[in-house]
C-alpha cells in the first residue's frame, strides 16, 4: 500500500503517542491500599479497579464481578465452554427446539432474609430483570410458571440458541426485596458469602463472611472475604508485592513488573477492543447512515502499531469482531479499511463530510478502556469528528451506557466458545450491544436459520454474518486483546472457569 510523506509522519506520530501512554498508565498516582491481608487461610483479599455499581442484582457486570457472585447465586452456572452446570437450581432440562426449560430448585435454601429460594423466587427474578437494567432484552419475551414450589417452567414464544447462557445470567434475589424497591442499599440473596456492612467503608472496602449454608460451601475454602477498590494499576502491584491484597487484575502495562516480582499470572485471549457504530441507519447521527464515513473511521487507526504499542505486543491486530476459534470467525480475512489517512479523507470528502461531525462516547473507569480513550480521540481528530468523553459512574452507569443515548460505545467484547453471543449482543436489532436497535433483513434472514440450527450447522451463516457486517463497517475493531491476572503465590488459583475468559470466577480460588 502507497503512503504519502505526510501519512508516514502521522504513523510515527501515533506509535510515539501509543508507547508514551503505555507508559503514563504505569506510572498513574492515584487511590492505594493500605493493611495486610489475613491469614491467608481464613481471608482472601481480591483488589478491583472500579466501584461497585450498586447492589441490583440487575446492574452487575461480569468484568470484576466477585462482589455479585459472593452474595448472589446464579440459576444455573456456565463453566468456561459455556456449558451450564448446577446453581441455585440442581438440575434441569432444555426442549431440543430451543424454546424453553424446566428447572428443579434445592429443597431447604434460603436467602438472608430467610424467604425460600423456589420456584416463585426463579419468576420473581427473571420478571424482574425483563424490567430492569439494560440486559432487559435479553429476557423479552420469556415466560416462567411454577407448577410446584420448587419446579419452574420457562417457555419462549421464538427459538433462542442462548437460552442456557441467558439462564446463567440470572442472579436469585429474594421476590420481598427487589419489591421494596431499595436494591441498591445492600444485597438480599442466597450467594455464598453474607456482606458484612459493619466492616465495609462503600467506595474502599466491601467485606464479606462465608455463608456456612450455602449449598457448595464447600468450594469456597476462605471464612471472609475483601474486595478493595484500588483504582491505580501502580497502587494494585504494589499491594500485590506487600501481601496486602491476594489478586488483581493487570494490564499490559505492569505485566512485566509482575512477572519480575514472582507474582503468578493466569492470562487469556478475551475480547476485540472496538467502537461499535450502532446507527447503521444514521438516525441520530446522520453522518453514521453512510458506509464511506464508517470505513474512513476504520481506515484511521494503525492496529498493527496499536498492538506493538499500546498493547506492549501483547494483542492481535485485527479486522473483525469475533475472536479466533470461534465459529463465526474467518480465518485469512484480509483488512477491507487498511490504516491509510489520506484515503480515510477522501471517502469523507466523497460522502459530504469532509467537515466532520461530533461524537459523544460513553466512558466508565476500570475496564482497561482508560490508554485507548486519547488515541480513539486523536485519529478520529484527523477526519475533523470531534470526539467527546461522557464519563459515566454510579449504579446507572451500564444501564445508560446501553440505553441508546449513546450510538457509539467503545467496549471490549467477545466469546471463544460461543460466537452467537456476540452476534446475539452485537449484531441483533434487540442485542443490548447494539444499542440504537436498528433492524436489518440481511441479518435477520440468516439469524432466523441459526435459532434452529445446531453449532456445526450454523457455522456457515454465523460467517455471512461476520462478513456482512465487516463489509458494511457496523464497528471499528482495533485489537484481539488479552486480560492478565496477577496473584500471589502464597494462593491456589485454577485455570478460570468463566465462559467470557475474562479472570477467574469468585469459586476458582482455592
Amino acid at each position: 500500500m502507497r503512503r504519502t510523506t505526510r501519512t508516514v509522519r502521522t504513523a510515527v506520530t501515533m506509535a510515539s503517542l501509543l508507547t508514551a501512554l503505555a507508559t503514563l498508565s504505569a506510572c498513574t498516582d492515584a487511590g492505594s491500599s493500605s493493611g495486610k491481608a489475613g491469614g491467608h487461610k481464613e481471608t482472601l483479599v481480591l483488589g478491583m479497579s472500579q466501584d461497585i455499581q450498586g447492589w441490583d442484582p440487575t446492574s452487575q457486570p461480569s468484568y470484576q464481578g466477585w462482589a455479585a457472585s459472593a452474595v448472589y447465586d446464579n440459576l444455573l452456572r456456565c463453566d468456561a465452554e459455556g456449558k451450564p452446570t448446577p446453581g441455585a437450581a440442581k438440575s434441569w432440562t432444555f426442549k431440543p427446539d430451543n424454546t424453553g426449560a424446566t428447572v428443579h430448585l434445592r429443597p431447604g435454601t434460603k436467602f438472608t432474609d430467610g424467604t425460600p429460594v423456589d420456584a416463585k423466587a426463579v419468576k420473581t427474578s427473571i420478571d424482574y430483570i425483563k424490567t430492569h437494567g439494560g440486559g432487559a432484552a435479553r429476557f423479552a419475551g420469556m415466560e416462567v410458571s411454577t407448577p410446584d414450589k420448587l419446579t419452574a417452567v420457562i417457555s419462549l414464544k421464538e427459538p433462542n440458541p442462548l437460552l442456557a447462557t441467558r439462564l446463567c445470567d440470572v442472579r436469585m434475589a429474594s421476590p420481598t426485596y427487589l419489591a421494596g424497591g431499595k436494591t441498591n442499599k445492600e444485597p438480599v440473596g442466597s450467594g455464598p458469602y453474607t456482606l458484612d456492612k459493619k466492616a465495609t467503608t462503600n467506595g474502599s472496602v466491601y467485606a464479606f463472611v462465608k455463608n456456612d449454608k450455602y449449598w457448595d460451601a464447600k468450594s469456597f475454602p476462605y471464612k471472609k472475604l475483601q474486595i478493595k477498590v484500588i483504582t491505580s494499576e501502580t497502587a494494585a502491584i504494589n499491594a500485590l508485592k506487600t501481601d496486602q491484597i491476594d489478586g488483581s487484575l493487570i494490564t499490559q502495562a505492569t505485566y512485566g513488573q509482575a512477572k519480575s516480582a514472582g507474582l503468578k499470572i493466569q492470562s487469556k485471549v478475551n475480547g476485540v477492543a472496538r467502537l461499535l457504530l450502532t446507527d447503521h441507519q444514521g438516525k441520530k447521527i446522520p453522518a453514521l447512515g453512510n458506509r464511506d464515513v464508517r470505513r474512513a473511521m476504520n481506515m484511521v487507526f494503525d492496529k498493527k502499531a496499536m498492538a506493538k504499542n499500546l498493547y506492549r505486543g501483547l494483542a492481535e491486530p485485527t479486522a473483525q469482531i469475533f475472536l479466533k476459534g470461534s465459529p463465526a470467525y474467518l480465518d485469512g480475512l484480509k483488512d477491507p479499511n487498511p490504516y491509510n489517512v489520506n484515503a480515510a479523507k477522501a471517502l469523507m470528502r466523497k460522502a459530504g463530510y469532509a467537515k466532520g461531525f461530533t461524537l459523544e462516547i460513553p466512558f466508565m473507569q476500570g475496564q482497561n478502556l482508560e490508554p485507548l480513550m486519547p488515541v480513539v480521540k486523536q485519529q478520529l481528530g484527523l477526519l475533523n469528528i470531534k470526539v467527546k468523553q461522557k464519563n459515566l459512574s454510579g449504579p446507572n452507569a451500564i444501564t445508560e451506557l446501553l440505553s441508546g443515548k449513546y450510538p457509539v460505545p467503545m467496549w471490549m467484547l467477545g466469546a471463544v466458545s460461543e460466537s452467537k453471543i456476540d452476534i446475539a449482543d452485537c449484531v441483533l436489532p434487540d442485542g443490548i450491544w447494539n444499542v440504537m436497535h436498528q433492524k436489518d433483513p440481511k441479518v435477520d434472514q440468516l439469524w432466523k436459520k441459526i435459532r434452529t440450527q445446531g453449532p456445526e450447522e450454523s457455522t456457515e451463516d454465523q460467517q455471512a454474518i461476520n462478513r456482512y457486517v465487516v463489509d458494511q463497517a457496523w464497528f471499528v475493531p482495533m485489537a484481539a486483546t488479552r486480560t492478565f491476572y496477577a496473584y500471589s503465590p502464597k494462593i491456589s488459583v485454577r485455570p478460570t472457569t468463566d465462559p467470557s475468559g475474562l479472570h477467574p470466577m469468585l469459586w476458582d480460588f482455592k
